[in-house]
């Protein structure tokens, strides 16, 4: 069985990613499958490979990735969070470069609950004077 070197939960809207790092050469495998199946959006592999491109190590880990909730968007900006998060734990020195980039940074941004007595969550009834 593979050895875990680092585990990093990343999180963004309502997707959730937990994210281990393994020895390896570079493969990167999301629910199962590889990162490219999973995310057919290039601009989300690119988001997903970031932290190894600032940190220069790719190729140097295998990286398993269990993501859920929200959508392909969200899910690959956890993805990108929880791979940052362990990379920093695997290896302190990887915190600044990570830190000023933005990628540890959780985006706290989320849809906003509907309201009762409101048609959404900010849009009020027509006002009606007569």
């Amino acid at each position: 069985m593979a050895e875990n070197l680092a585990l990093g939960t990343g999180r963004r809207k309502t997707s959730v990613a937990r994210v281990y790092l393994r020895r390896g050469e570079g493969q990167v495998k999301v629910n199962g499958n590889s990162v490219d199946k999973y995310f057919s959006n290039p601009e989300h592999v690119y988001m997903v490979n970031q932290p190894l491109a600032v940190t220069d190590t790719e190729g140097q880990f295998d990286i398993l990735v269990n993501v859920n909730g929200g959508g392909k968007t969200g899910q690959a900006a956890a993805v990108r969070h929880g791979l940052a998060r362990a990379l920093v734990k695997y290896d302190e020195t990887n915190h600044q470069s990570l830190r000023s980039n933005g990628f540890l940074t959780r985006d706290p941004r989320m849809v906003e609950r509907k309201k009762y007595g409101q048609p959404g969550a900010r849009r009020k009834f027509q006002f009606s004077k007569r």
